[in-house]
C-alpha cells in the first residue's frame, strides 16, 4: 500500500511538472514568435508571392501568432487578412524581387464578396505590374476558388483533380420538426412578407416569397460571376452555363477540353513552369513567399501625416448587446469606439467595414446613433463585405457614402421577434414544472414556460411594427428617399450588391480599398494620410490564454462531428436569437 501511494504521488507530480513545462514552452515559443513577428523581413531575388486561398480570409489579419494554431496537428498556418492582401499586392507590383503570384487553392470558403475583392486586387496587380499570376489546385477546386483563379493568366490543376463548376444554390435549414420533437414551440412575431429569418421555426419548406428572393439574389450573384469569368477566360456566358449544367469540370480532361483550365500538371511541373515564367531555368531555385511573411517586408517609404488619419473600423459577425467579443459586434463597445473617433480631431474620416448578417435591434440602434453623430462632423464611409443585411444595413444607413460588392448580400430591412416556449420540454421530457405568482396581469411577460396570450402577442407586434417603422424611416433619411419608396424594397427582402446599386441602397461598387480612398477624397486628404485600424487588437499573451480552453473544446468537437459541425454551430446560435431582432433571414449557405 505504501509503495502504491508513493508511485501514485510520483505519477501525479510528474504530470503536473510536465504540464507546467509544456505551458512554459508554449509561452516561451509565443514570446519568440511575437518578438520575431515585429521584426522586418527581407526576401531574396526571384521570389514568388503565394496567396493561400485554401484558408478562410478574414477582413483583418489576426496578429495573434497562434490564430492559425491547430491543436490536433500541432501546426500553425497564419492567414493574411483582406487588408494585408490588398496592401501586399500593391507593394509586390513595385517590388523587383517579386516575379509573380501563385494562387494556392484549397477547400475553405471566404465568402463571395471577399473573393471578389481579392480577385480585383489580383487583376490590378496584373494590369499595373505586367507580372504573372498562376493558379493551382491539387484537390477539388470549389466554385469560389475557381472564380478567384479565373483572374490568373494560367490555371493548372492536378490530373486527378476536379472543378466544382455547377452554378449556385442557396440552402436553408428548417428546425420546426426538431423543435417540436424536443417539446419547444417558437412563438414568432414579424413584419415583412420577405422576413424569412423566422421561416425555419414556422415552416418545413420555403414560402413562395422567400423562394423568389433567394432565386433573385443567388441568380444575380451567378450572372455577375459568369460574366466576369467569361471576360477573363474568353468563354461565352452561354457556354459557361452549359459547362455548369453538364458538370463538365468534374472530369479533369473535360475541364481542360472546355478551357476551364490551361493544363493538367503535377506540382513539380508547376514549379518548373513558375521558374521559366520568372526567367530562370528548371535547375534554378525559386523562393516562394507566403502572404503573411510578405506583410513584414518593408515597402517604399511614403510621407505619412499623423495629423490626418482615416479610422477603419472592422464590424464583423452578429450584432450583440454589451461589449461583445472579437467574433461579433458589441453594440456598446462599437458605440464607444465610434464616439472616440468622432471626437478625435486628427481623424478626418471614418470607414466602417460591415460584414454582418445583423442581430440585436437595440445594439444596432446604439451603433446607428453614434455613426449618425459622426457623419454630421466628418465623412463616414461604409464598405460592405460578404453580408451587410438587416442590422448590418441598419448601422450602414447613416453613412455619407456606401460601397458594396456585386456579390454582397444586403438589404433585409425588416424586424422579427422570437419567444421560445419550453414548457412542454420541461414538463413532458424532463419532468420539471413551473408555477408563477404575479402581482399584475402580465408580470411574467414574456414567459419561456407558457404560450403567449393574445394581448401579449399584440403588444409584441406593436413593438415590432414600431421598430420596423423606425428602421424604414432611418434608411429613408440616410438614403434621401421617401419612406414609401424604402418600404417598397424593404419588407425583409434580401438583395445582391448589384441590385442594391440599382435600388439606391448603395452608392458605388467597390471594396475596402476603394472605400478608404473614397473617404480620403471626401475629407479632402492627399496621399499622406495614415490608416488607423480598430478595434484595437488584444495582447497575444492574454488572447492565447483566453482562447486555449475554448479552442481545444471546439477543435475536438469539430473533429468528432466532421462535416456536421456547421449544423451544430447553426443550432447553437438559436439560443442567442431572442427578443426583437434585425437579422439576416436564416443562415444561408451559397455554394
Amino acid at each position: 500500500m505504501k509503495n502504491f501511494l508513493i508511485y501514485t504521488l510520483a505519477t501525479i507530480t510528474g504530470i503536473i511538472l510536465a504540464s507546467l513545462l509544456f505551458f512554459v514552452i508554449m509561452i516561451s515559443s509565443l514570446s519568440i514568435m511575437v518578438a520575431s513577428g515585429n521584426k522586418p523581413v527581407s526576401i531574396s531575388e526571384n521570389s514568388v508571392l503565394v496567396l493561400n486561398a485554401g484558408v478562410t480570409i478574414p477582413d483583418r489579419t489576426d496578429t495573434n501568432p497562434f490564430s492559425g494554431f491547430d491543436i490536433m496537428n500541432m501546426t500553425v498556418t497564419q492567414a493574411a487578412g483582406l487588408n494585408d492582401i490588398i496592401h501586399n499586392l500593391e507593394k509586390a507590383a513595385e517590388d523587383e524581387k517579386i516575379k509573380g503570384v501563385l494562387i494556392e487553392n484549397g477547400l475553405s470558403s471566404s465568402g463571395w464578396a471577399t473573393t471578389e475583392e481579392v480577385r480585383n486586387a489580383l487583376q490590378k496587380f496584373r494590369d499595373e505590374s505586367g507580372k504573372f499570376v498562376i493558379a493551382y489546385s491539387d484537390y477539388l477546386l470549389l466554385q469560389e476558388g475557381y472564380y478567384l483563379s479565373s483572374v490568373a493568366e494560367k490555371i493548372y490543376i492536378n490530373p486527378s483533380s476536379t472543378i466544382d463548376f455547377k452554378g449556385l444554390s442557396g440552402e436553408v435549414m428548417f428546425y420546426k420538426k426538431a423543435l417540436e420533437k424536443a417539446g419547444i414551440e417558437v412563438q414568432v412575431v414579424r413584419h415583412g412578407k420577405f422576413k424569412g429569418a423566422v421561416e425555419p421555426f414556422m415552416l418545413e419548406k420555403l414560402s413562395d416569397e422567400n423562394r423568389a428572393q433567394i432565386k433573385d439574389y443567388v441568380g444575380s450573384i451567378w450572372d455577375h460571376t459568369v460574366k466576369m469569368i467569361s471576360e477573363s477566360r474568353d468563354i461565352p456566358v452561354s457556354h459557361l452555363n452549359k459547362i455548369a449544367d453538364d458538370l463538365t469540370g468534374y472530369i479533369s480532361t473535360g475541364a481542360l477540353e472546355s478551357r476551364l483550365v490551361d493544363g493538367l500538371i503535377y506540382r513539380d511541373q508547376l514549379y518548373d513552369s513558375i521558374k521559366i515564367r520568372s526567367g530562370l531555368t528548371t535547375d534554378d531555385k525559386i523562393n516562394l513567399v507566403p502572404m503573411a511573411k510578405y506583410t513584414k517586408v518593408p515597402g517604399k517609404k511614403k510621407n505619412i501625416s499623423a495629423k490626418n488619419k482615416i479610422s477603419v473600423i472592422y464590424a464583423s459577425g452578429s450584432i450583440v448587446m454589451g461589449k461583445g467579443s472579437e467574433y461579433n459586434i458589441g453594440g456598446n463597445n462599437f458605440g464607444d469606439i465610434i464616439r472616440r473617433e468622432r471626437k478625435d480631431s486628427t481623424v478626418k474620416a471614418i470607414v466602417l467595414r460591415v460584414n454582418s448578417p445583423g442581430g440585436n435591434a437595440i445594439a444596432s440602434e446604439i451603433i446607428w446613433r453614434e455613426l449618425k453623430l459622426a457623419a454630421q462632423e466628418k465623412p463616414v464611409v461604409i464598405s460592405m463585405g460578404n453580408y451587410a443585411a438587416s442590422g448590418g444595413y441598419f448601422i450602414s444607413a447613416p453613412g455619407t457614402k456606401i460601397y458594396t460588392n456585386p456579390t454582397t448580400l444586403t438589404g433585409s430591412i425588416g424586424v422579427f421577434g422570437l419567444i421560445p416556449n419550453a414548457g412542454k420540454l420541461l414538463e413532458q421530457k424532463i419532468g420539471i414544472f413551473t408555477e408563477t405568482v404575479n402581482t399584475n396581469e402580465n408580470s411574467d411577460f414574456p414567459s419561456l414556460y407558457r404560450p403567449l396570450e393574445l394581448y401579449e402577442k399584440n403588444t409584441m407586434q406593436l413593438s415590432i411594427e414600431k421598430f420596423y417603422s423606425d428602421f424604414v424611416g432611418k434608411v429613408a433619411e440616410g438614403r434621401n428617399k421617401t419612406t414609401e419608396s424604402v418600404d417598397s424594397i424593404a419588407q425583409g427582402r434580401v438583395w445582391s450588391g448589384v441590385r442594391a446599386l440599382d435600388l439606391g441602397l448603395a452608392d458605388e461598387q467597390g471594396g475596402l480599398d476603394e472605400a478608404i480612398k473614397g473617404a480620403a477624397l471626401l475629407a479632402g486628404l492627399d496621399s499622406t494620410y495614415m490608416v488607423k485600424e480598430l478595434p484595437s487588437i488584444q495582447d497575444p499573451y492574454t488572447k492565447l490564454l483566453n482562447q486555449l480552453s475554448g479552442n481545444v473544446k471546439m477543435k475536438l468537437l469539430k473533429k468528432e462531428l466532421g462535416e456536421y459541425f456547421r449544423f451544430f454551430n447553426e443550432i447553437s446560435e438559436i439560443s442567442d436569437i431572442t427578443g426583437i431582432q434585425a437579422r439576416m433571414p436564416y443562415i444561408i449557405d451559397i455554394n
